[in-house]
Order: structure tokens, then C-alpha cells, then sequence
């Protein structure tokens, strides 16, 4: 046997592994609002146990963990491979044009909450596993698996699942496919994710709304201490001005300075594709700032009358969300303080809530196993990748670089206009199976490389 008929083995079970994809799309999974969690849980376990592979459910503080293994030799390699099973919300439902949890195929497309986010992506993950057996007759690595159930609700329970379950989850490698290939139709190899903190930030002025003219220079306007606050906070040259903000970010090394400027650009199909023709900047800067710069980013501003005509008022309250992507080695703990106490300085009546947070992580691109993997991927899908140090997003990969120390990678499979999070999410049919070719040909590569 060889890797070409793995392509073979795809081929006659295209029909086969769509109904199983179908299956796992019906089921509802929205853990946000608490929606089929559990039955999805349990029907995962059940597919995966069809297949061979030994699955358990782990119960967390929040939604159970499927894991499941097959291991060959405890002393082979391992590879932990990552995702989650549940997805978002299917709501505006008004802009979907076919059911949001019924799997319909249109133009090379399956379109279906979770089809792309990562149900399509998860199944692409264990439908390999099946085919590499069928195939080789066993596998040349030890598989483990962790699909958890709150990745859209910030994975609240994760950290701690790992913490407590070290010794299960050792590990050589960590392989996650998640989000969209490259916006050149390319394959992804993505070294690290970006961090996260949200906050939200209350000013409030009156009791309750004045008139404008009535009570203007009397009664003072929560929008404007919000926005003397801000000023406070930022240049205009974009620098953050909070005390201590760059302190521990880790300048790129000499090996991710070369793969930034090796990236693929294209700036008129970058500007149509983000909607902001006025983009103008090339590629080696537009990767730093994607890769290796936090942001700062203001993500709602509500106060007062947003309707239509004109309300002469001066609201009582306003209120500010803010987001910012961290980079390594930015602890979000540390930002969250330095924030509140730039908050506290310039304007201490105002309110700081925390939203939400996720640490960064990278994994060096010098590693050999890196380069195994970057292979493997060229390999199945005869293209070379795009490799890049991180991705601009954020996803929990941190419990896996930091809490177990080790190299961690992600391969996307999903087209670039998945529409992941919006009405009429979708995977390409073909990048469906794609990714069932590529685990194959990761397991097969890393298998070789360790005998």
C-alpha cells in the first residue's frame, strides 16, 4: 500500500462520509445558549466508537470533552489532535437561504451551521482515522483526540481540563484544523494564535436622560469622558499609551522574518476581499502587523439616541466595548491590570468590566517536526503551504504551549469564504475531503519520521 490509495479509498466513500458530516451538522450543538450540547456529545462518542477509536466523555465545570485514542505503543509517537463540536448561534435566521441545521449542498458547498466551524473540519479529522485503518491496517502513531464544547463560549473549561489531565494528554504534537485556508485558495500552516482581551468599559452621567439645551453645561456627558479617556489611551500614531504595554513582547525571530516576507500578497485582492479599497501598505508590513503586533481595538461605542431624525438629549449612560489581540509573550492578566490602572488614573468613575480573555502562543518555526508536518501538507494537497507564525485570530492554543509544553500546529481546511459565525456557513464539498486526505498524509509522514 501506498499514499495514493488513500485518495482511492475517499473516492469510493464520498456518499458515506457526507451522510456521517450530515448527521453531526443535524445535530444542534449551540453552547452559547445551552442547545443539544449533550446529545452531540454523546452521538461524537458513538461515531467515534463506530470507527474504532476508544472514546470517553469527561465531564468539565461547563460541557463534557470527547476524547478518544487509539494507541499503539505507548512509546510511539503521539499526536493530539484538537477541535470542538459545539457552534454558534444560527441567528439572523432570516438571512439563511436554506435551513440552518439541515445540510444542503449548493454550488460545491455544504451550507450549514457548524459545517465549516468546525463539525466539517472535526469529521475530516476522525473519517481519516477510519480510512488510514481500512487502508494500512493499523495506524504507525498513537492518536489521541480532545473535541470540546465550549470553544465559542471562549473555552472556559479547557484550561482546567488539561491542567487536570496531563498524564492523558501526553502528547508530541498538538494538530488542530480550525478556520479558513489562505485567501489565495493555499493551504495554511499556522504556528501560533494571536490573545485576546475584551473589557467593557460604563460612564454615566445623570440619573436618568436630559434635554440638551435645557440642561447642556449642567449636566455632564458620559460619551465624552468615555472619549477623553480614550484619548488618553492612544497616539496618533496608533501606540498605545497605557503604561507597560509592549514590555513582554517577543521580537520576531531571524527564521519568522523570513517566512513573513516569503508570504503571498496581493494588495487590490487583499482590499476587495476586507472591503477597504484604500489599503496601503505591502506585504512584509501588512504580516507583522497581522502576526506580530497586539491591537487595540474599539469594537462597540453606545450612548444616547440612534434612531432616526434627531432626539435632543444627553444620555445618562455610555458604554464601551474594546478588544485586543495580544501577542506572545503578553500575559492578559498583566494587560487587564495595567489597563484598570490607566483607567483609575485618568478616570476613576468609570466602570471596567472583563469580558473575557485567552493568553497568545507560538510555537518556533525551527522545529523539526514543523517542518515534517509543512511536508505532509504540500504532499496531499500538491500545493506548498502558506507557513506563518500566527494566526491574527485567537484560539485556545495556548493550553497546549504553555500548560503541556508543546509544539502545537494548525492546518485549516475549510475554503476561505466559510462564513464561519454568519448565516450560510459553509465548507467546500471537495475541502471536506481534502481534509480527510491531509490528516492522512500528516499521520502517515509523522509515522516515518519517528521508526
Amino acid at each position: 500500500m501506498n499514499l495514493s490509495e488513500i485518495s482511492n479509498v475517499i473516492e469510493q466513500r464520498k456518499d458515506q462520509y457526507l451522510e456521517q458530516l450530515f448527521t453531526l451538522l443535524r445535530q444542534k450543538s449551540i453552547s452559547a445558549q445551552n442547545i443539544g450540547i449533550r446529545d452531540c456529545s454523546r452521538l461524537l462518542k458513538s461515531m467515534m466508537e463506530d470507527i474504532g477509536i476508544n472514546t470517553r466523555l469527561i465531564e468539565t465545570d461547563g460541557h463534557p470533552v470527547v476524547y478518544g485514542e487509539i494507541i499503539k505503543d505507548p512509546d510511539a509517537f503521539t499526536l493530539l489532535i484538537y477541535g470542538h463540536y459545539d457552534v454558534q448561534p444560527p441567528d439572523p435566521l432570516d438571512e439563511w437561504l436554506s435551513p440552518p441545521f439541515e445540510p444542503t449542498i449548493r454550488n460545491g458547498k455544504i451550507f450549514c451551521r457548524g459545517a465549516g466551524d468546525n463539525k466539517g473540519q472535526l469529521m475530516a479529522q476522525i473519517l481519516s482515522i477510519k480510512t488510514y485503518v481500512d487502508t494500512f491496517g493499523e495506524l504507525p502513531i498513537n492518536i489521541k483526540m480532545v473535541f470540546e464544547g465550549e470553544e465559542e463560549s471562549a473555552s472556559a473549561n479547557l484550561p482546567s481540563f488539561v491542567e487536570q489531565n496531563k498524564e492523558l494528554l501526553k502528547a508530541d504534537l498538538v494538530y488542530t484544523s480550525d478556520g479558513p485556508m489562505h485567501d489565495s485558495g493555499a493551504p495554511y500552516v499556522l504556528l501560533g494564535v494571536r490573545g485576546i482581551l475584551y473589557v467593557e468599559l460604563t460612564a454615566k452621567g445623570a440619573d436618568w436622560e436630559n434635554h440638551s439645551g435645557n440642561k447642556g453645561n449642567i449636566v455632564p456627558n458620559p460619551a465624552w469622558t468615555l472619549i477623553d479617556l480614550l484619548r488618553t489611551m492612544r497616539d496618533k500614531n496608533e501606540r498605545v499609551l497605557i503604561e507597560g504595554f509592549y514590555d513582554d513582547i517577543c521580537k520576531p525571530t531571524e527564521k519568522e522574518k523570513e517566512i513573513i516576507k516569503e508570504l503571498p500578497f496581493d494588495r487590490e485582492q487583499v482590499a476587495e476581499k476586507i472591503g477597504y479599497k484604500q489599503l496601503d501598505m505591502d506585504g512584509e508590513a501588512y504580516y507583522h502587523k497581522l502576526t506580530m503586533e497586539p491591537t487595540f481595538n474599539i469594537a462597540g461605542f453606545t450612548s444616547g439616541y440612534g434612531g432616526e431624525g434627531a432626539k435632543t438629549i444627553i444620555p445618562s449612560q455610555a458604554t464601551l466595548k474594546m478588544d485586543m489581540r495580544l501577542v506572545v509573550d503578553q500575559d492578559p492578566d498583566d494587560i487587564y491590570k495595567k489597563f484598570c490602572a490607566h483607567v483609575k488614573k485618568h478616570a476613576p468613575d468609570i466602570e471596567v468590566k472583563h469580558l473575557g480573555a485567552m493568553a497568545p502562543s507560538r510555537t518556533p518555526a525551527n522545529q523539526e517536526v514543523v517542518d515534517i508536518v509543512t511536508k505532509a501538507v504540500s504532499e496531499s494537497f500538491n500545493q506548498k503551504p502558506v507557513l506563518q507564525p500566527s494566526l491574527g485570530g485567537s484560539l485556545p492554543d495556548y493550553v497546549w504551549t504553555k500548560i503541556l509544553g508543546l509544539p502545537s500546529v494548525v492546518v485549516p481546511y475549510a475554503n476561505f469564504d466559510e462564513a464561519n459565525h454568519s448565516p450560510n456557513e459553509n465548507i467546500g464539498v471537495e475541502n471536506f475531503f481534502d481534509g480527510i486526505k491531509c490528516t492522512c498524509h500528516v499521520i502517515y509522514r509523522l509515522g516515518e519520521c519517528a521508526r
